[in-house]
C-alpha cells in the first residue's frame, strides 16, 4: 500500500489514465472492426470509407501513446492491402 502522498496521487492518476486509455483502445478497435466487417461483406466502397475513418484513429492512438507506432503502421498496411484486394 502506498504511504507517501506522492504515491497515493500516482495510484489515483494511474487508475484514471487506465480508464481513459482503455476507452481509446476500445474506440480504435471499433473503427478497425468496421473496416473488417465491410471487407467480409465484400462492400469495397464501405470498406474504403471505413478505412479512411480508421486511419486517423490509429494515428491518434499513436500520438496519445496507447499504441506503438509500428503496431498502428502494420494494422493500417494490412487493412489497406485487404481493401485493395476486394
Amino acid at each position: 500500500m502506498a504511504n507517501t502522498p506522492q504515491a497515493k496521487k500516482r495510484i489515483r492518476r494511474n487508475t484514471n489514465r487506465a480508464e481513459i486509455n482503455g476507452a481509446r483502445i476500445s474506440r480504435i478497435r471499433s473503427f478497425v472492426k468496421r473496416v473488417e466487417t465491410a471487407i467480409e461483406g465484400g462492400d469495397k466502397d464501405a470498406a474504403k470509407a471505413a478505412l479512411l475513418s480508421a486511419q486517423p484513429e490509429l494515428a491518434r492512438g499513436v500520438a496519445r501513446g496507447v499504441l506503438h507506432k509500428n503496431t498502428a503502421s502494420r494494422k493500417m498496411s494490412r487493412l489497406t492491402k485487404r481493401v485493395a484486394a476486394l
